[in-house]
């Protein structure tokens, strides 16, 4: 449908906490659409729905040619583990070895409410965890050793987008409360 511009790092939307989708409509196809859209331009292997704004449990990815989208999703996950290199859109040009469950088991629904079950291993497993990481409200960078996180901080906060909340360069309103915050507030 239309190609959304990317929320980065700094952007609240990135660490709330998404709503459940409650209702399947043609609304949700759109964004299904949109999300699938902005992955393939960006170019990225997934893109959920808080990075284009949007705070709704749903999430696209792009997985060895395959195209796929989850609604509400839950994971299952493996004890084994896996380490490699991971980026996100929301940190642009930003990789760093994290270590995630070698299979992921996740269960959601389709954009048509039909229950829906995908069963991923390594890169898979790597996409639907970080994913549906950030319909919680959970980064990348947040699962790393203290060490990387550091050198991740120090590297974003040299990056040229630093502090952009979305590729245009639109950075977020703060609205002040009318009301008194009893010296409570800023």
């Amino acid at each position: 449908m239309s190609i959304q511009p990317i929320r980065y790092f700094g952007d609240p939307v990135l660490t709330t906490p998404a709503a459940l989708v409650t209702t399947f409509d043609k609304e949700l196809r759109t964004l299904v659409s949109d999300l699938v859209d902005t992955m393939q331009d960006a170019p990225g292997a997934g893109l959920a729905a808080p990075q284009i704004g949007v705070s709704l449990r749903v999430f696209v990815w792009n997985v060895d040619e395959e195209i796929g989208h989850l609604v509400n999703p839950t994971l299952d996950l493996s004890d084994e583990m896996q380490e490699g290199d991971e980026g996100c859109l929301s940190f642009p040009a930003l990789s760093y070895n994290t270590p995630r469950a070698l299979r992921a088991v996740a269960k959601g629904f389709n954009m048509h409410g039909e229950p829906v079950i995908i069963d991923g291993t390594e890169f898979l497993a790597r996409a639907l965890q970080h994913e549906t990481d950030h319909l919680d409200g959970v980064l990348f960078i947040d699962r790393l050793s203290s060490v990387d996180r550091k050198l991740a901080m120090k590297e974003i906060r040299e990056s040229e987008w630093f502090g952009e909340s979305t590729n245009s360069g639109v950075l977020p309103t703060i609205k002040v409360s009318p009301h008194s915050t009893r010296g409570l507030g800023f």
